[in-house]
């Protein structure tokens, strides 16, 4: 690795540190899927953000309250204090397109249609409301 590449690397690395995120890797369900229970998320204050998860009837909103939770401990592990209401929101969350399985299925005539069973990443980045409104000003 040439040096710039190890800088970049490093100061990379030092500025994750002070995120407090969480990732969900090779979710079984269609991207656009959990795209539609991620918008719904994006951008609100954690606690209410749990609380739209946990009362929507998507599939994929089960899986993404339980990584939310994981992102607010991870949070609360890195800044030693426990997170209150109305203190931490959803700054990033975004939903990328993992591998697909290609399987077939049977068709009439000796022929065989392809099905793309699709799988998605997903990551969460908590941070708290008055770093925003620092940033902003």
């Amino acid at each position: 690795m040439g040096e710039r590449k190890r800088l970049s690397a490093n100061r990379r690395k030092e500025e994750n540190k002070s995120i407090a995120f969480a990732k969900l890797l090779n979710v079984p369900t269609s991207p656009r899927k959990m795209r539609l229970v991620a918008d719904m998320v994006r951008g609100k204050e954690v606690f209410r953000a749990l609380g739209i998860l946990k009362f929507s009837n998507k599939e994929a909103a089960a899986r993404l309250e339980k990584l939310v939770r994981s992102a607010v401990a991870n949070w609360e592990e890195k800044n030693e204090r426990k997170a209150e209401d109305g203190e931490l929101y959803i700054s990033t969350i975004y939903v990328n397109c993992a591998p697909m399985l290609k399987r077939l299925r049977t068709a009439p005539q000796g022929r065989g249609y392809r099905i793309r069973k699709r799988s998605n990443h997903v990551t969460v980045i908590v941070d708290t409301i008055e770093n925003n409104k620092n940033t902003e000003a």
